[in-house]
């Protein structure tokens, strides 16, 4: 079996504004995702550790941004080390949230989209049983209008049988068409589907150029 390379992952902080994170450098994956789609279990399954993101019967219960410090990746051919982090963002979407911490937090996120130089991709987190919603759309289109890398999981494929999730995945790619930096995965924290694939992902992200501009 593999050495998950995410295994080290260790909380940081928790950060209610932007100016809050750790220093803006180094490389860091953003975890995003309405609140009931099983972000938290990605993150779990991904570093292995099942208490490193907090889980709950009730969603929305991650209402800050999250930092996770990674061990140092090597950067390309080179020997410089970077510093790497992933950050869980708001879980987004839940109804109970009361409407002012909500619009708090659509700002917050889209601050951080636009400001952050170490962000190198975002991984959106979305259940295959559904269709995409509002908030999904949004930060894809986001993504493709910036040229911001962005890496799907169509989480708790372990719901469906393999059939269904496979066309799932297929209805999706045809919907967000070819060309784009989109990629798309089946995946579930469950049973385990597409875990090392979506760990190789992530450390393709960290590895990658920072954007231009």
């Amino acid at each position: 079996m593999p050495t998950n390379p995410l295994q080290g992952a260790q909380f940081v902080l928790a950060a209610h504004r932007v100016q809050q994170l750790p220093p803006d450098e180094g490389a860091e994956v953003a975890f995003a995702g309405r609140s009931n789609a099983g972000k938290s279990s990605a993150l779990n399954a991904l570093t292995g550790q099942k208490g490193l993101a907090r889980t709950s019967k009730t969603p929305g219960r991650t209402q800050q941004m999250v930092a996770f410090s990674l061990p140092p990746v090597l950067r390309g051919e080179t020997s410089q080390l970077l510093d790497t982090r992933l950050i869980d963002l708001p879980g987004y979407g839940y109804a109970k949230v009361p409407e002012a911490l909500r619009e708090h937090w659509r700002h917050e996120i889209d601050r951080y989209l636009h400001v952050r130089r170490s962000l190198r991709g975002v991984v959106l987190i979305v259940d295959i049983r559904h269709p995409m919603k509002e908030f999904d759309r949004m930060m894809m289109d986001f993504c493709i209008a910036t040229l911001l890398p962005c890496h799907v999981l169509l989480t708790k494929a372990d719901k469906l049988s393999r059939n269904q999730a496979a066309q799932a995945l297929a209805a999706l790619r045809k919907d967000i068409g070819a060309n784009t930096p989109v990629t798309l995965q089946v995946f579930s924290a469950q049973d385990g589907t597409g875990v090392e694939e979506a760990r190789v992902a992530v450390i393709g992200l960290l590895e990658s150029d920072a954007r231009s501009g």
